[in-house]
């Protein structure tokens, strides 16, 4: 199935042969990408805690990579292994990416998102092989004013809860950086390494177990013929499949590689406007991919705070990195549960195929990194 798409022509064949090192590898995000800098032919050494859940996605799909168990918040460890493995460019996925684990677990969160992005940022200034780092952050970085439009990239960073508060200061540490060590005026003079951040909505796609996400709950809970509770059915979220902010990131690294200085900011990868949509209404479009679903919806009064609505504006992404989403919701929902169904049912891993068909309509649809 691989050969049916030239991976290694995408974004400018621009990965081929380039040493990539990329956090939070045996994560849910952090797995996809591996798998798509595999397949396009780049020498992948990822750096993570071991996988989060039993069964995982980077067990599923048996990547055959360089991996290193570690741990960000060490910053002998991650230095050490950057200094080691000289890479071209740094993808930084690695954090604690759950609202609720937040709030039983702050020191956790904010030594993992906020110290342990200063001590990669750290590492990758003292290896001069690295040319581009790209730090992956969240649309809950900013100050959630429960706007009816989208934020935009110079919206100010806020966050109610430890884990939006943690992305907020994510981005601050990194913006830090970008002014103080990696300055654009000095790109070529001083330093050689452009620094950009991105951040993305809810993601969804197959392989994704982690706790308290809609999507897997629902899954967990029809895999053993249970109902799923589900806390806050009118929230509204920009859903998007896993490999639409991928893309997204991925062009943000070509251009850096490529020594475009105005791509090293912050940038929005979010879906279009159609893909705002509640949970109740994700809810009821997964149910029609998989009958077995049973909801019960169960507001506790004790439940944490939890962000109503957020949005993202991605036209400064659309416009001058020329990236825009591939697939709809409708898309989406049916690649993501059909992901899990088929497991489930068959066994069946469809991770290459679903990424086949992905790269094949980026193609039809002509966007610029799949030309």
């Amino acid at each position: 199935m691989e050969n049916m798409v030239n991976f290694k022509g995408l974004f400018s064949g621009i990965y081929k042969g380039k040493k990539v090192v990329l956090t939070g590898h045996s994560g849910f995000k952090g797995s996809w990408m591996a798998k798509w800098f595999h397949a396009m032919g780049a020498e992948v050494y990822g750096f993570s805690l071991p996988a989060p859940s039993e069964p995982n996605h980077l067990t599923c799909i048996d990547l055959q990579i360089h991996e290193h168990f570690g741990d960000i918040r060490n910053q002998q460890e991650i230095a050490d292994y950057v200094a080691e493995v000289q890479p071209d460019i740094v993808f930084h996925l690695a954090a604690q990416a759950l609202v609720r684990q937040s709030y039983i677990d702050p020191i956790e969160t904010y030594s993992t998102n906020v110290m342990g992005t200063l001590n990669v940022l750290e590492a990758c200034r003292k290896t001069e092989s690295v040319r581009a780092i790209v730090v992956i952050s969240s649309d809950k970085c900013y100050e959630n004013r429960e706007w009816i439009w989208g934020y935009r990239e110079n919206d100010p960073m806020g966050g109610f809860d430890p884990y939006s508060a943690s992305k907020g200061c994510t981005e601050l540490v990194t913006n830090s950086y970008r002014n103080s060590y990696f300055n654009v005026h000095d790109y070529g003079k001083k330093h050689n390494v452009l620094l950009a951040s991105g951040r993305a909505g809810n993601v969804i796609g197959g392989g994704d177990w982690a706790a308290d996400r809609l999507i897997p709950d629902i899954v967990r809970a029809t895999s053993v013929n249970d109902s799923v509770f589900i806390r806050n059915p009118l929230a509204t979220r920009p859903w998007q499949h896993v490999l639409e902010p991928l893309s997204g990131y991925l062009t943000l690294g070509w251009q850096l590689l490529e020594g475009k200085v105005e791509c090293a900011d912050g940038w929005n990868f979010g879906p279009s406007g159609e893909s705002n949509l509640t949970v109740d209404e994700v809810v009821n479009l997964s149910k029609k991919q998989w009958d077995k679903i049973a909801i019960e919806y169960s507001k506790n009064p004790t439940d944490a705070h939890e962000a109503n609505l957020l949005m993202l504006d991605c036209s400064k992404a659309n416009k001058l990195l020329h990236w825009k989403p591939i697939w709809n919701f409708t898309e989406t929902i049916e690649k993501t549960i059909g992901w899990y169904k088929d497991f489930y049912v068959s066994s069946n891993v469809n991770t290459q195929t679903d990424l086949n068909e992905y790269v094949s309509h980026a193609i039809v649809k002509q966007v610029v990194w799949a030309q």
